[in-house]
């Protein structure tokens, strides 16, 4: 089995281009598939297959509840993730961000080589910071939605690339994941949960990009997390015990052990292996499992799965951000040139 560059930057282009029919029950999420599909073609350096970047751009921009479409209601800046729930007639109490969209629209921008200039960061701010709850977890949206780990990570993704942590309530963010260590040394969307593959990249990702990561967690809370993510492979890595292997957390775990200095522990052949078998061999695309049909989310988490096992022919992805580190780039320039903001912002 071979790495089907060519025939995956075809399916993250057809993604791009139309919204894979079994999908299209997610428009409003609509920035999340965006998302993978420039990220992915991104790590595949298949960016050229993109004609029109700046109608992209243009198109996450329109997307983004500013503070003047708030009516003064910053509660609900930000990011949603399709032009779906605006009814065109602000203010619109219902018009409101997602924690998520915000995040990956973000990203898009950044990996499409926008400096985020156009982007309200006191608004999106201010949006994040009604999203915190008291135990530290963070609102999906500000009209309910589940609260958890996923929401925990996306919310510091946001505050790390605006270059300002006044979105979040740090102590209590810690002391949330601090609950959510579990008894068999995993971490849980949230106290008292089951540890899973996915809450443990959030976790590890929102304390490393808080720059808190080996200063939160004791020696015996990092080497037992490191024991957790190492018992998820087989070939491909599990996102529980006793769970089938799954593309997916070939990013999930992957990216988790090489935020704790530990990737080096990985088989990566047998990995490779794994993530190869998943391939769709006409369409392109990964699908969960081998023999199953090909979608963006699995394609993606597969590919920068892969970027971190330093496969041939894919960019050196961020593991925090899950960006390329090419992007990121861009990043720290758009941060170089902004003012701070002020501190009653």
């Amino acid at each position: 089995m071979e790495f089907i560059h060519d025939r995956h930057a075809k399916y993250f282009k057809f993604c791009l281009d139309a919204i894979p029919g079994d999908f299209t029950s997610l428009d409003t999420s609509r920035m999340t598939l965006l998302f993978y599909a420039v990220s992915g073609l991104d790590l595949l350096d298949r960016l050229d297959l993109i004609r029109d970047k700046q109608n992209i751009i243009d198109w996450i921009y329109r997307q983004q509840i500013t503070s003047e479409a708030c009516d003064g209601d910053l509660s609900r800046a930000g990011f949603r993730g399709s032009p779906t729930a605006f009814t065109g007639r602000p203010p619109n109490q219902w018009d409101c961000s997602h924690v998520t969209m915000t995040y990956t629209a973000l990203a898009t921008l950044l990996v499409l080589g926008d400096e985020l200039a156009d982007v309200d960061r006191p608004a999106l701010l201010a949006g994040l910071r009604a999203l915190q709850l008291p135990d530290g977890s963070f609102l999906s949206s500000l009209h309910g939605g589940e609260s958890d780990m996923r929401f925990v990570y996306c919310a510091a993704a946001v505050c790390h690339m605006l270059d300002d942590w006044s979105g979040m309530d740090r102590q209590r963010t810690r002391q949330y994941i601090l609950r959510s260590l579990r008894y068999d040394h995993g971490i849980s969307q949230g106290p008292l949960l089951e540890s899973h593959g996915g809450s443990v990249f959030c976790a590890c990702a929102t304390l490393s990009l808080m720059g808190e990561l080996h200063t939160t967690l004791s020696d015996a809370q990092r080497d037992g997390l490191v024991f957790w993510c190492l018992s998820r492979q087989g070939g491909g890595f599990n996102g529980r015990p006793n769970k089938q292997e799954d593309s997916c957390y070939t990013f999930w775990i992957g990216a988790s052990l090489h935020l704790l200095d530990a990737y080096a522990l990985v088989q990566t052949p047998r990995l490779r292996q794994f993530v190869y078998s998943t391939q769709e061999p006409i369409t392109g695309g990964l699908s969960k499992w081998p023999g199953h049909g090909a979608d963006p989310l699995h394609t993606y988490l597969g590919v920068s799965g892969l970027s971190l096992a330093d496969q041939p022919g894919l960019k050196a992805v961020h593991p925090a951000l899950n960006i390329s580190r090419d992007a990121v780039a861009v990043l720290r320039r758009a941060q170089a040139r902004w003012r701070p903001l002020p501190p009653d912002h």
